[in-house]
């Protein structure tokens, strides 16, 4: 049989770190509002929980680098809204800050629940940020924490094995 591995919704014993711009608070507020009731309904501890406010959506890459380094946590959230205007800002801007937090995620092996709106208007933000389209904040913090319990059960998985190469190991070079 197939082993699966999922993770589940549980914020019990996690350390999480938000990072949320305040360009576009009317959002950014609103979604983080939703990330919070998320992670408390999930059973995350406001003691485990650190928000960082950042100016705006380029910033949170390296705040996510920073806080990853200083507060360990086991999972971020980063919430932003970038709105197309009428330059190609815009675009330069939504793709830094996805291909930023990716790295991040990456190089610190941390799961970061993308909360970052990219939208053509102010209320196609606001459906998102609590409106008829959800609150893509709530979204990305359950993101955030079903990929830290995977990892969590990875690095179980791992560890098992591992335990078990050892002890076959140990038990062929018995004389």
């Amino acid at each position: 049989m197939a082993e699966v591995i999922e993770g589940n919704y549980s914020g019990r014993d996690l350390r999480i770190g938000i990072v949320v711009s305040r360009f576009n608070e009317f959002v950014t507020k609103a979604m983080l509002d939703g990330a919070l009731n998320e992670l408390r309904r999930a059973g995350a501890s406001d003691a485990l929980i650190r928000v960082v406010w950042v100016p705006g959506a380029y910033e949170i890459p390296l705040a996510c680098q920073r806080l990853a380094a200083s507060h360990a946590p086991d999972a971020m959230v980063a919430l932003g809204c970038v709105i197309r205007g009428e330059t190609t800002h815009y675009e330069h801007i939504a793709q830094s800050v996805a291909q930023g937090i990716q790295r991040v995620s990456l190089d610190q092996n941390i799961p970061i629940g993308f909360g970052v709106l990219t939208v053509e208007d102010m209320a196609q933000a606001l459906d998102r940020a609590g409106g008829k389209m959800g609150n893509k904040g709530r979204d990305a913090a359950r993101s955030a924490l079903e990929m830290a319990r995977v990892l969590k059960e990875l690095k179980s998985s791992q560890e098992k094995e591992d335990a078990l190469k050892e002890f076959l190991a140990q038990e062929t070079s018995r004389p």
